[in-house]
């Protein structure tokens, strides 16, 4: 008896391609978090869609004084890096940085980020700055 000729592309055969397909992203934005504590590096496509990231965190260092440091900052924004190059590949060229917050990794990160070798179109702080908004907290005793 022969074997029925199964439908192409019907659910039951599994799937015909796979359903993670390689973006072309040809330009990305840099998103750069620097508090006091930690450096965040993210980057995203144009619309917002995370393609990597990476944090002083995930680098291996352990606690907040070893992950405010600008060094820390560096190595995050490296391993970001490290997974954009598979972006590049991709196709990224042009990428706009948003760095955010008073820590030290600020400086450290865009000069990780110059050192890739992806143009920048603009580098621009988006610090959010209160007009006067919240009462701060009380002061601290030590």
């Amino acid at each position: 008896m022969a074997k029925p000729i199964s439908k192409i592309g019907s659910r039951r055969n599994g799937r015909i391609s796979s359903r993670k397909s390689a973006r072309k992203i040809p330009k990305g934005i840099i998103h750069v978090q620097a508090s006091f504590n930690n450096t965040i590096v993210t980057v995203t496509d144009v619309r917002g869609r995370v393609v990597s990231w990476a944090s002083a965190g995930t680098c291996g260092f352990r606690g907040t004084k070893k992950r405010g440091t600008p060094f820390a900052a560096q190595t995050a924004a490296g391993n970001a890096i490290n997974a954009i190059h598979t972006v590049v590949e991709q196709g990224m060229q042009r990428a706009e940085v948003m760095i955010k917050g008073p820590g030290l990794g600020r400086d450290a990160a865009l000069r990780a980020i110059r050192r890739s070798g992806i143009l920048l179109s603009f580098v621009r702080d988006v610090t959010p700055m209160p007009h006067n908004g919240c009462r701060p907290p009380k002061k601290r005793r030590v």
